[in-house]
């Protein structure tokens, strides 16, 4: 899911960050009554905000009318009390409120998710790019069907920045968050909701220094749903790198004047008319035109080549409509809708679908082909033209942001490919875990069968969630950052929009996963003391989804209000 950043509000930037830094040392007061707080707050930013206002002011009103009721039913009391309202409490105190409300009104993130502030103050402090990775499409191809960048690859788009204080680089300065009986005390009763079912486990982490804060059974294995996403971005990133693009092509015989449609691997590339920026089969088409005209030929035997994955293509799940049959060659996932994300109904044969569209675009440049059917290009083959995807770094972000099964086991196949294991779903799961441990990674008791977490028989730990997650702000490891700026962001973006609202609206980043009784949640939050943190909570037989999600939602919505020590 990309967010397009609001222009206008490119100068109004300066006085959010300012009207941020004075609202955090209020925060740590929260914990008291809300309404005196407020009225302080709301007099220490309100000059600033005026500022701010003055090109936006019906935006600002409309998000204030919207945050006041929540402020009105607010109160905080002790943290022993189980009630819904206290978990909030923190989330709609006077700084988040009023922070929330600038955030609503402005837009403040860019395509890939970051915050448009951090991103300038990591430029000020390093003089670096953002985090957007732009979308431009390659023209060159390699014969394993995948692109690096290649001398006439497009320049890759620099590696995102650090996007928040204490994730690396010059702006290490967040201090390290210390442990204490005030979180156990907060986390303990959120986790032993009846809710969360009849196993759940937990681990909260200190991004700056990595050293666990909370945890309960953090070393026991359950199924971890969607979070298994997190595993397969780390392992897709180390072994091909940020900036690794995948090529679909085509390649003419030079006897027979077959004309073959080599998929690359490539799950974004897009038969729709707009391609926003994702490799586009039309593209592909006008080029192969041009270049079958330039040798005098108007009608071709038309085949495609699946060939660069091998084994079953049907997940264990079988037919269902969050993933579509797996193949080196598709259009927008195999889906027989206009959606980007989501479930869809799916084409039963990927690769027989997009050869056919294909042959649709070139019929609209006047060249004639034959009912396509599979084969295989040779390598005396002719390359024609090619069109490669966003770099790897976009795909791993649009993965995690809309939870996207069909590239989940792309990027694991790929990873199977870059180390010399077969690329199928035991050939990913493989290669997942061998580039996981070459990481040095907690690998105790973890199990992947796949890239996506479908597979129920998948087993993580909180502990190596939340590793996964560290690991990716570790500045030595700047090619793992869009694991971290391509997490939801509660109530903005991807499975995340609609959650918080009455909440850690915005502090909250997290991958969600769900499946029948089991429920997971895993990502970064800012505690109230400005500390980055890493959690994940996994919870199994679990009698309500909905139930389990607010319960889990409640939990880092209190782990984002606490200022424990």
């Amino acid at each position: 899911m990309v967010v397009p950043e609001l222009r206008p509000w490119r100068a109004a930037r300066p006085h959010v960050v300012r009207a941020a830094n004075a609202v955090r040392p209020r925060l740590a007061r929260a914990a008291g009554t809300v309404r005196p707080h407020l009225e302080r707050a709301a007099n220490a930013v309100r000059p600033r905000l005026e500022r701010a206002a003055n090109a936006t002011r019906p935006r600002l009103e409309q998000a204030a009318a919207a945050v006041g009721p929540h402020l009105a039913r607010v109160r905080i009391t002790g943290p022993k009390t189980v009630r819904t309202w206290q978990y909030t409490a923190g989330a709609a105190t006077a700084g988040v409120a009023l922070a929330v409300t600038v955030v609503t009104a402005a837009g403040p993130w860019d395509s890939s998710g970051q915050r448009t502030a951090e991103a300038d103050r990591a430029v000020a402090l390093e003089g670096t790019g953002g985090a957007d990775h732009g979308r431009n499409t390659d023209t060159s191809g390699s014969s394993d069907g995948s692109s690096d960048t290649t001398a006439g690859a497009p320049r890759p788009a620099p590696s995102a920045a650090s996007v928040l204080v204490g994730l690396g680089g010059s702006a290490n300065t967040v201090k390290s968050a210390s442990t204490g009986p005030a979180l156990a005390d907060v986390l303990g009763p959120l986790l032993g909701e009846a809710a969360l079912g009849t196993h759940h486990t937990a681990a909260v982490v200190d991004m700056a220094t990595g050293k666990r804060l909370y945890g309960t059974g953090a070393d026991d294995a359950l199924t971890p749903a969607s979070t298994t996403k997190i595993a397969t971005a780390v392992a897709a990133l180390s072994a091909m790198g940020a900036d690794h693009r995948l090529t679909t092509r085509t390649e003419l015989e030079p006897d027979t004047g077959e004309l073959v449609l080599v998929g690359g691997g490539d799950p974004t590339l897009t038969a729709h008319k707009e391609s926003d920026g994702w490799a586009s089969l039309r593209d592909l088409a006008d080029s192969t035109a041009a270049a079958l005209k330039k040798r005098g030929i108007a009608k071709v035997t038309l085949s495609y080549d699946t060939t660069l994955y091998t084994g079953p293509a049907l997940h264990p799940i079988g037919v269902n409509d969050n993933l579509a049959p797996v193949s080196a060659l598709m259009a927008d996932e195999g889906r027989t809708d206009d959606s980007m994300s989501g479930t869809a109904t799916r084409e039963t044969d990927p690769a027989a679908d997009a050869a056919r569209e294909f042959a649709g675009f070139l019929a609209g440049h006047g060249i004639r082909t034959t009912s396509p059917g599979p084969s295989r290009a040779t390598a005396r083959a002719t390359a024609l033209a090619s069109v490669s995807s966003p770099p790897l770094s976009a795909l791993v972000e649009r993965m995690l942001t809309n939870s996207d099964n069909d590239i989940a086991e792309a990027l694991a196949r790929q990873t199977a490919l870059a180390t010399g294991e077969r690329a199928s779903f035991d050939g990913g799961a493989a290669a997942i875990d061998k580039q996981l441990a070459k990481l040095q990674l907690p690998l105790k008791g973890a199990r992947f069968n796949d890239g996506s977490g479908l597979n129920r028989d998948d087993r993580l730990t909180a502990d190596l969630l939340t590793a996964l997650l560290v690991k990716a702000g570790d500045p030595a490891h700047p090619e793992l950052r869009p694991v971290l700026t391509g997490l939801p962001v509660a109530g903005f973006t991807g499975t995340l929009t609609s959650r918080y609202t009455d909440g850690a609206a915005g502090v909250v980043r997290a991958k969600t996963g769900t499946l029948t009784g089991v429920n997971t949640l895993a990502g970064t939050v800012v505690d109230q003391d400005g500390r980055l943190l890493a959690f994940a909570f996994l919870a199994s037989e679990t009698s309500s989804p909905m139930a389990a999600q607010s319960a889990l939602d409640r939990t880092a919505t209190a782990l984002a209000a606490c200022g424990c020590r």
